[in-house]
């Protein structure tokens, strides 16, 4: 068995110790079982069984190690969070949740937002998050008119549950000087009703109003969700999104969305030595220029907090209908979605960051706008073939066969979130009919050979990546239907390595993470049973006991013992 050769090493910060379980799952090219790992300090020194890894500890360090037996439970790599906005989410924390569980009609939503309205000073805004107009009873988002009977004097904004946009008040309209005059932004809309009248609903570029004078602006480079608090305010929010990853045994997260108020936070946290997990940052493409100029590429930073690549979009959301589909949707035939970008401009911007080593990041949902992406990234690879260059398409909901095989063999990783059809899944059949079962296909990508990786896409979904494993096994809504055949479903242990040595590919990060392996990080999770020998519908009941990176340990569950 390999182990690391005894070395002149500086002092050791911990003893050496042995971690043992009832099973341990390595995740490593062979998937071995195994019951121990030796770790010291951050690095994982020797796998297989405990009698083993005492030899190995003798051997290296001339001195037994500590035994730490978590009996009967099992042990998993730290699950990788490869999309999620982690700032977004901890700042949605201090919102009013208007979810389903919490608000099943948009009279419950005015109350919800109403009594925030009470118990915070005047002249703050007052925000709420999660609604999904179909899961509503009147089947339609709220209008500007029924969130001013909230507030008249101030902000009110009810964001839905994509995370795309929303409804304001008329107060935040008329702020900004949008009238029904207003020509929409590209790659945005504010949508009017029938008389051309605005409704208060708005979406993707259209954004921008939300963020102030002196916020964010970001063009039409995506959704504007970066609103802006005091700085403290935000390292607490991170602080607060941190441990919830932490609780559910998520040790790395992709932030799928970085403008410089997201970089602000984590190094603030950083300088207070509280990055407790570990954060790869796509940086929002407004600012590749600035990327380019200065020369940043591959993992530039630390293995705490590190630059990955470069985020784009292609469309919208599927949940919003903002997604580009030119010929209308099914449950709206006016609305047709939008590109954010003209094809050819698309097309430039990625062959500009291919031909200097960048990933790429693209959201795409629609089989247009997955078109583009996937013909944008074969265009730089041929003009500078990499057989590695890993350049990801974020969602990748509905991609046609023909797409999936050319995804393949251009190596371009989906990066997929099987907790938005557990969520929402019969809405995209209501948008888009029939072809709607196929969201997220991703038994078809294992068939073809695409790599596959499992995300949250928090908050739009919370961190849950037991929820994730079970719900790509088995397809099954929250309402108890099943989107598609089971040929779309992956079996559990595919859906395992999609959330840890899957996730770990797409951030580029395998060489340190994303199995229990010699040399690699002592990053793992701790769980109360083994998903592979547990019942798919019984999965998302699977506790977290401990959550360990570097070796220490980062979030103890306090209510199992």
């Amino acid at each position: 068995m390999r182990s690391l050769q005894a070395l002149e090493s500086p002092p050791l910060l911990f003893a050496p110790r042995i971690i043992r379980a009832k099973a341990v799952l390595t995740m490593d090219d062979d998937e071995r079982l195994v019951e121990a790992f030796l770790i010291v300090d951050s690095t994982i020194l020797f796998v297989g069984n405990v009698e083993d890894c005492k030899r190995e500890s003798e051997r290296l360090f001339g001195r037994m190690a500590e035994v730490l037996d978590f009996g009967d439970s099992c042990i998993v790599p730290g699950f990788i969070d490869a999309h999620a906005h982690p700032l977004m989410y901890g700042q949605m924390m201090t919102w009013v949740d208007c979810g389903p569980d919490k608000a099943k009609n948009i009279p419950e939503i005015i109350e919800l937002l109403t009594e925030q309205a009470s118990k915070i000073p005047a002249g703050l805004p007052i925000r709420g998050y999660g609604y999904e107009q179909r899961n509503l009873a009147e089947k339609r988002h709220p209008t500007r008119h029924e969130l001013d009977r909230v507030a008249t004097d101030r902000e009110v904004y009810l964001m839905n549950a994509s995370g795309h946009g929303g409804v304001v008040n008329s107060y935040l309209l008329d702020l900004n000087g949008i009238t029904r005059e207003t020509p929409n932004p590209g790659g945005g809309e504010f949508f009017r009703d029938e008389h051309g009248e605005l409704t208060g609903e708005l979406s993707d570029a259209a954004c921008n109003i939300l963020t102030g004078l002196e916020g964010v602006k970001i063009g039409h480079h995506g959704p504007n969700f970066h609103l802006a608090d005091e700085p403290e305010e935000h390292v607490r929010q991170l602080a607060a999104a941190q441990e919830d990853f932490l609780s559910h045994g998520v040790t790395t997260v992709g932030d799928a969305q970085v403008t410089r108020r997201e970089l602000d936070t984590y190094l603030r946290l950083a300088e207070a030595n509280q990055l407790k997990n570990r954060f790869s940052m796509y940086l929002l493409s407004h600012l590749l220029d600035e990327v380019i100029e200065l020369g940043l590429h591959g993992q530039f930073g630390n293995s705490r907090l590190s630059f990955a690549g470069i985020k784009f979009y292609a469309d919208g959301t599927l949940g919003g209908w903002t997604a580009y589909f030119p010929d209308g949707y099914v449950g709206d035939p006016c609305r047709t979605g939008q590109l954010y970008h003209e094809p050819e401009k698309y097309q430039e911007m990625i062959v500009r960051a291919h031909k200097n080593f960048i990933q790429t990041a693209t959201h795409a949902q629609s089989p247009d706008a997955i078109e583009m992406v996937v013909s944008a990234i074969e265009s730089a690879l041929r003009e500078r073939p990499d057989v590695d260059a890993r350049h990801r398409i974020e969602h990748c909901g509905l991609p046609t066969p023909n797409q999936i095989e050319r995804m393949a063999a251009s190596g371009i990783y989906p990066v997929n979130q099987t907790q938005h059809y557990y969520n929402w899944g019969e809405g995209v059949e209501d948008a888009i009919g029939t072809p709607g079962e196929r969201f997220n296909p991703l038994g078809e990508y294992e068939r073809a050979g695409v790599p596959i990786t499992i995300s949250s896409d928090a908050p739009v979904a919370k961190p849950r990546p037991l929820e994730a494993i079970q719900v790509a096994s088995d397809r099954i809504t929250r309402n108890g239907n099943k989107l598609g055949d089971d040929n779309l479903c992956i079996s559990v242990a595919s859906a395992l390595r999609a959330t840890t040595i899957g996730a770990a590919r797409a951030l580029g990060r395998e060489f340190e993470i994303g199995s229990i392996e010699i040399g690699k990080k002592a990053d793992f999770a701790i769980l109360t049973r083994n998903p592979l020998a547990t019942e798919i519908s019984n999965i998302s009941g699977i506790s977290v006991l401990q959550t360990w990176v570097d070796g220490i340990c980062q979030y103890t569950n306090s209510e199992v013992s």
